[in-house]
């Protein structure tokens, strides 16, 4: 997927939970191993090892925690 909609996707996500009680990175952590193919997963680790830009904070959390 294209890092553009990989990040929009992953910023989605993060403002659904970031707006919800409890630890938005662990939520979004969980969501995306649930949800996100293991392919997409490694793609966002890569993207946010390489510097993350444009990815809300609690998205670049949520990765250490994948």
């Amino acid at each position: 997927m294209s890092p553009e909609k990989m990040v929009t996707m992953a910023n989605q996500i993060a403002a659904f939970f970031d707006s919800q009680p409890g630890s938005a990175p662990d939520l979004i952590a969980d969501h995306l191993k649930d949800y996100w193919e293991p392919r997409m997963r490694d793609q966002l680790r890569a993207y946010c090892q390489a510097g993350g830009g444009g990815l809300r904070p609690s998205v670049e959390q949520a990765v250490l925690r994948l």
